[in-house]
């Protein structure tokens, strides 16, 4: 039986359930339009905030970044990454572009200042095809000072010449190595998250606990959980920091806990593949101002990095000397005597101790100097193992393949949609060219990786962007916008495009949508790049040694006619197939977007074990895509 209350007899336009599920719908308003919030927005739960306009001296687009240039014909000014974007192809091509030269740069831009008026292009007003038609870049303007002063410390200076700012720029977003005791941290770290279930009850519906309570409580069982583990591992340390201690007084020691995991993870990829993403949930989640008052405590600092250490100590000027080269250098053992080898170590070795003495003072030990030239050594690994893998198959690519036409039938790399699962129609030379700018892409992403993480951490841990839960199709993510990482996407694919000199495709970067909900998602895909073209690279390096032994060399000719044509045959089925748009769970999906020709690739590494020549990958000592090689 329903009771009316008298405050619902009175006045039936009250906002209560009875009323809203009666009939009378006409008077039936919000309280706070009854209250005189007639303007208020009506913004629902799935809604972005209505765009306010956008600051005076910025970008249009982007809305962040300072305004570099004015289109005339859409009297919009614009960065140079957003114009580049929003006028690469079509009739905006014809728009005329000057640009916005401040005071303090009218001298470094007075001699690039001619090279700014109308940029027309050669293309058909009609091509709108993105996945089909050549979209042609401008050539590249002359560069100002900064500008050309940034290109240059792209490339790494060589052993024994001047390096410029290209290690102060670069230490920047280089994580120090983890010492034997942080390593102990590390460990304990790694314990506590493994146990723990942080994603399975904060990622879900129907809890009767609200979400942030849940937050807060899954906290600090994994705080006391790592107490708990450091009391055990040294009683004594264990003592003095949690004897008669609440959370809040040992902030600074569970944010050094957390900052070891994710220093160690950048350096790191390949490791802590099932812990780091709790970890930076969990740290995602305390950035709420709620989770704070709650919890009482911050657990976010700023990663450890090498320039932040040597500025610390005002010792910076230890990156500018010429012998950092030699410091840090990485030595290879391929193809080279033992004498060399030891040549080099020793000179390393010589080096990197002239630096830590010469450089040492107080607060800054020889010990902690060492760590930091350590540091860039393992940026330099990283760069050989993730980035090299690309060039190589540039290589391989130019070598094995005419760039405009097809020898034969076998060095074709024409592709046509619905043919061998193909999403993309390309003839020889425009698949030819698309292979070439993906994986230039690709090495431009990689050399650039470290910095792109900091920036996704930047993104991920912002208190200003906040998340939202949504059923992507694979399940609930957390859908979060990336500006600081979306940026940097758009410069490295303005380098990248200038470089080829022209682009097939699509240019689109996915990133904060149900493709890649944020960036983390976004720097697991690229940080699995290497463990495709490894491989390969690996298993083509290989390929001719097979045929040292007379019943391989058989095999070879038998099926392929040499072990060149086996190369050969392996690289045309992985330049057409790993590149034909392939791999998504629908047709809308994958295609040529900049994301998509990485989910192509994945593609073809699962059914390489249909392949012909899949006994050859198993010859050379292939055992996988996500194993040793």
């Amino acid at each position: 039986m329903t009771v009316e209350t008298p405050a619902a007899e009175s006045s039936k336009q009250a906002f209560s359930l009875q009323n809203i599920l009666g009939d009378d719908h006409e008077h039936l308003e919000h309280p706070e339009v009854q209250n005189g919030q007639e303007n208020a927005l009506a913004v629902g739960w799935d809604e972005e905030e209505t765009s306010r306009p956008v600051a005076e001296g910025f970008c249009v687009e982007c809305e962040d970044q300072p305004a570099e240039v004015l289109c005339e014909t859409c009297e919009d000014q614009f960065c140079e990454v957003c114009f580049s974007a929003q006028h690469r192809k079509g009739s905006r091509k014809r728009h005329t572009v000057k640009p916005l030269v401040s005071v303090d740069k009218k001298a470094q831009n007075a001699n690039g200042s001619s090279n700014a008026g109308t940029s027309t292009m050669e293309v058909d007003e009609d091509e709108e095809d993105d996945e089909e038609e050549w979209q042609g870049i401008a050539p590249p303007p002359k560069l100002s000072v900064a500008e050309s002063t940034a290109i240059s410390l792209r490339a790494q200076p060589s052993i024994g010449s001047k390096v410029g700012d290209w290690f102060v720029e670069r230490s920047k977003y280089i994580p120090v190595r983890l010492s034997l005791t942080e390593r102990k941290y590390l460990r304990l770290l790694e314990a506590a998250l493994s146990v723990s279930e942080y994603t399975d009850k904060i990622d879900t519906l129907g809890f009767s606990m609200s979400k942030p309570k849940r937050i807060v409580h899954q906290i600090r069982e994994i705080c006391a959980i790592l107490s708990g583990l450091v009391l055990s591992a040294d009683y004594k340390q264990g003592q003095e920091l949690f004897t008669d201690r609440d959370f809040a007084a040992n902030e600074e020691f569970y944010q050094q806990i957390f900052e070891l995991g994710r220093r160690h993870k950048i350096m790191n990829p390949d490791k802590m593949r099932t812990t780091y993403g709790k970890l930076i949930y969990l740290l995602q989640d305390s950035q709420s101002p709620q989770i704070q008052d709650m919890l009482g405590l911050k657990l976010i600092k700023p990663i450890k990095t090498v320039h932040s250490v040597l500025e610390s100590h005002s010792a910076l000027e230890l990156l500018r000397e010429d012998i950092v080269t030699v410091a840090t250098m990485e030595i290879y053992s391929d193809g080279r005597s033992r004498r060399d080898i030891q040549k080099d170590i020793k000179n390393k070795e010589r080096a990197i101790e002239t630096l830590a003495s010469r450089y040492e003072r107080n607060g800054l030990s020889q010990e902690s100097i060492r760590q930091c030239l350590y540091s860039i050594g393992d940026n330099h690994n990283f760069l050989r193992v993730n980035r090299d893998p690309c060039e190589k198959m540039i290589d391989y690519l130019k070598q094995y393949f005419h760039a405009t036409k097809a020898l034969d039938s076998k060095t074709s790399l024409t592709i046509r949609s619905g043919k061998g699962g193909a999403r993309l129609s390309h003839d020889h030379s425009k698949q030819y060219s698309y292979v070439l700018q993906s994986l230039t892409l690709w090495r431009e992403i990689l050399h650039d990786m470290f910095h792109l993480w900091y920036l996704a951490e930047s993104d991920l841990l912002s208190e200003n962007v906040p998340y939202r839960l949504r059923d992507t199709g694979q399940g609930l993510n957390r859908v979060q916008a990336c500006p600081k990482t979306s940026r940097m996407m758009h410069t490295i694919l303005n380098n990248a495009q200038r470089s080829v000199g022209h682009w097939i495709g699509s240019s689109v970067i996915h990133m904060g949508d149900h493709n890649v909900p944020n960036t983390l998602m976004f720097i697991d895909k690229y940080t699995q790049i290497y463990r495709i073209l490894l491989p390969i690279c690996h298993t083509l390096s290989r390929i001719q040694g097979l045929t040292d032994k007379p019943a391989l060399a058989s095999y070879l000719d038998d099926e392929f006619g040499s072990a060149d044509n086996a190369i050969r045959e392996i690289l045309a089925d992985f330049f057409r197939h790993a590149f034909d748009g392939s791999g998504a769970d629908n047709f809308f999906d994958a295609g040529s977007c900049i994301d998509g020709r990485l989910t192509s690739a994945w593609n073809w590494c699962s059914s390489i074990e249909k392949k012909r020549y899949y006994p050859v990958f198993l010859l050379t000592g292939f055992v996988g895509f996500d194993g040793g090689w």
